[in-house]
């Protein structure tokens, strides 16, 4: 992933588009922090977590979007969309909600969870499988929805 980082820059900045340059300098920018923070930890950054990353930051800018379209700042709003699309470029293809729903009961019937008190365990198998294509935002509240019923 990370050599893609760098090829992806190399073509924005060659075709001059100052927000894909910008988008993935953030992006870069991002990792190496991940980087370092690792190193001291005498880890390194798998690119489970560089995806994980990468959703973290659609997130972040997807709040933003809201505040800026509440104080009707269109153009900071535009933005961060623009960035939101840039980064989604990095991650592989989303899953629909159907197949998000059967992942979800697999991955119940794999964990042999019964109630709520197994939420973790199942949603940790789906982390684990399903790392950069699922929102596990979404997915928990699935899940806590078909354990609690």
């Amino acid at each position: 992933m990370r050599a893609r980082f760098t090829e992806e820059l190399k073509t924005a900045m060659k075709a001059g588009d100052k927000a894909r340059v910008g988008a993935i300098r953030l992006i870069a920018a991002a990792l190496k922090d991940r980087d370092i923070e690792a190193r001291g930890q005498g880890k390194e950054v798998s690119n489970d977590d560089i995806l994980a990353m990468l959703q973290k930051m659609i997130k972040s800018r997807q709040e933003s979007v809201e505040i800026y379209d509440k104080a009707g700042r269109a153009e900071l709003a535009d933005a961060e969309r623009a960035e939101i699309a840039v980064i989604q470029t990095f991650l592989p293809a989303q899953m629909s909600d159907a197949d998000v729903a059967a992942a979800i009961d697999a991955a119940i019937a794999e964990t042999g969870a019964a109630s709520i008190k197994d939420m973790g365990k199942v949603v940790g198998a789906l982390k684990a499988k399903y790392s950069g294509r699922m929102d596990f935002g979404k997915a928990s509240a699935a899940v806590k929805a078909k354990l609690g019923a």
